[in-house]
């Protein structure tokens, strides 16, 4: 699958937000604040990977019936 060239400002900011979650992470031990963070990446991570399917040349608009 091709990657477009240039990069969001959503994706830079999704980016930027799961570095200081994954420092954050780093630095505690395995415990419920812990899971929160990690939870939030994985979402983080999803929405890019959404963002991506939209922004996707290869989607197309519903056909009418």
């Amino acid at each position: 699958m091709k990657r477009r060239q240039s990069v969001s400002r959503f994706e830079k900011n999704i980016a930027a937000e799961k570095a200081k979650l994954e420092a954050q992470v780093a630095e505690l031990k395995p415990g419920p604040e812990r899971d929160a963070l990690l939870k939030k990446m994985s979402q983080l991570e999803t929405a890019l990977h959404v963002n991506e399917w939209l922004s996707s040349p290869g989607l197309q608009p519903p056909r009418p019936a």
